[in-house]
């Protein structure tokens, strides 16, 4: 809690060039945008970073081929260039991946079509990952024996891409960056009002929900980047947009893994719309679903699993079918999805895409985010900095960019004392990984202090939670630098264990005890009760 009670002390006594509500997706990376260019950044989160809407997205890096159908090929060109970026620039993170399509002899589109759709998707994407392949049912059988062919009219495999560790670990690497370049950033910090004053500066009242504090906050300029609530936080401040969200809810269910190829098998659900399989470590993340929804605090129902359930069971072949005993966990997550005011959604709900939009008001120097999604987060930030700019914010210019893994020097460097240290022979158990890559692709250049105190002591690569890869040396990195303030925000979102063991189990695995001592000092027990008493 060291870091984060000096991040609140500094947003009291600091100014800043912008103030940043919400620390997901879009506020992670505007936050790390702005900051690269020597701009004065605040930001702030109600909840955990990613604590809501970005923590349950499908972990897919992908163009939208499916926007391809309703002809949004600008949208689609865009986010191809995105998906590029994010390969080039987080190798590590971001994989290339290939999607196994299979269509029922009910789906109104030919697999000879689908095919020559996936090599125009293909041309979208410049030509940065594998080419498309046609398969026969057969084909199909032999790639991937789970999959019912019983209905099928043959198949397409393409390519995307996706995170090989969770969507929040994501978000909080670009919050990081952002830390580590000036930004005062706390979570659990509340946004209560705001008030643009006759200085033409924002005055801001915040409430830190650990400790009820409240305080203020001045800005020259406020960017809502509140995701699903950024309709209401407006209210807050008494600023009317010509945009406005809808909310669709999408679940997603993690069972035992499924398919023995660490591929993307693809469908179409009952109601249309794309239905996945999705390896997750040692597991397979399926779903999802697209139900229009009023509010967006929601929860899984009897009826959505049953849907992804029924779904899931119809498209494989499994010796027993899945059932609700075979569910680990799940995910529940609304899509704020882009209206302007008056407007009609679409006729066909599922269509609507996840294009952002962002809308600035000028003379109260205020900039809105509505929609987004994960693949498009790059772009998000680079306009929210032209934006800033018009608002009168100094910015200076980036050497180089301002995201992506460190250059090879650095790589380099790491990887010859980890290899000094033998642990490009140690295999984490979670990914089968080797333990070098694995800390490299968490923590990035943060991961040479590890090796330095392994070297000192060799007991720091030991693993800590049994069965999950996770060694010593991080999770003292975790307590000093990454403002765990509740077990969840560890087991959900710095890490995603709560998602791959069953919660009976993961309160008994040996080494979750000391994790708490790790993190939480005297308040261990109290913090491992207040998670797993639910």
């Amino acid at each position: 809690m060291k870091l984060r009670n000096q991040n609140i002390q500094k947003l009291q006594t600091d100014s800043f060039d912008v103030l940043i509500i919400g620390g997901g997706m879009n506020g992670a990376v505007c936050a790390a945008a702005l900051a690269a260019r020597g701009a004065r950044v605040a930001l702030i989160d109600s909840r955990d970073f990613a604590g809501f809407t970005s923590q349950y997205s499908s972990n897919l890096i992908w163009g939208g081929i499916k926007y391809m159908e309703s002809y949004e090929f600008g949208l689609v060109n865009n986010l191809c260039k995105s998906r590029n970026e994010l390969l080039r620039s987080f190798p590590s993170t971001v994989t290339e991946i290939r999607f196994l399509s299979t269509l029922s002899k009910k789906t109104r589109i030919p697999a000879w079509l689908m095919f020559i759709g996936t090599w125009i998707y293909w041309l979208f994407g410049r030509g940065q990952t594998r080419t498309p392949a046609l398969f026969s049912t057969s084909r199909i059988k032999n790639a991937e024996p789970l999959v019912n062919v019983s209905d099928s009219r043959g198949g397409v495999e393409y390519s995307d891409a996706y995170l090989q560790d969770n969507d929040a670990r994501f978000v909080f690497n670009f919050v990081r960056s952002a830390m580590a370049r000036g930004c005062v950033a706390a979570n659990y910090v509340e946004y209560v009002k705001g008030e643009y004053d006759s200085h033409k500066n924002w005055l801001a009242v915040a409430r830190d929900k650990i400790s009820g504090e409240q305080f203020e906050i001045r800005a020259h300029t406020i960017i809502n980047a509140a995701g699903a609530f950024v309709d209401r936080l407006n209210g807050l401040a008494g600023v009317a947009t010509e945009y406005q969200h809808i909310f669709s809810k999408g679940i997603h269910l993690i069972v035992p893994r499924l398919a023995r190829q660490k591929r993307v098998l693809a469908f179409f659900a009952d109601d249309g719309r794309l239905f996945f399989a999705i390896p997750m470590a040692n597991r397979t993340c399926i779903g999802t679903t697209d139900t229009p929804v009023e509010d967006p605090e929601t929860e899984v129902t009897e009826e959505d699993r049953e849907f992804v359930l029924s779904n899931i069971n119809a498209r494989l072949d499994l010796n027993k079918p899945l059932g609700p005993d075979d569910i680990i966990s799940e995910r529940c997550g609304v899509r704020p999805l882009v209206l302007k005011k008056g407007q009609k959604s679409k006729d066909d709900f599922l269509q609507m895409s996840r294009k952002h939009v962002v809308e600035t008001i000028t003379e109260k120097k205020h900039i809105s985010i509505f929609g987004g999604k994960l693949t498009d987060c790059l772009n998000v930030g680079e306009e929210i900095c032209e934006e800033v700019e018009k608002l009168g914010v100094q910015l200076g210019r980036v050497d180089g960019k301002w995201y992506g893994e460190p250059g090879n020097q650095v790589k380099s460097a790491y990887y010859k004392k980890a290899y000094e240290l033998g642990l490009d022979h140690r295999i984490a158990s979670d990914t089968g990984e080797m333990l070098s890559d694995r800390l490299w692709r968490r923590y990035g250049e943060h991961a040479i202090p590890m090796l330095e105190a392994i070297a000192g002591d060799p007991q720091l690569a030991e693993p800590l939670i049994e069965g999950t890869g996770i060694r010593r040396c991080e999770i003292d990195y975790i307590r000093e630098n990454e403002m765990v303030v509740t077990l969840e925000d560890y087991l959900k979102r710095r890490s995603k264990l709560a998602y791959l063991v069953p919660f009976e189990d993961l309160k008994e695995l040996t080494g979750i005890h000391e994790a708490c001592e790790h993190l939480f000092g005297d308040q261990a027990q109290t913090k491992y009760e207040e998670y797993f008493s639910r």
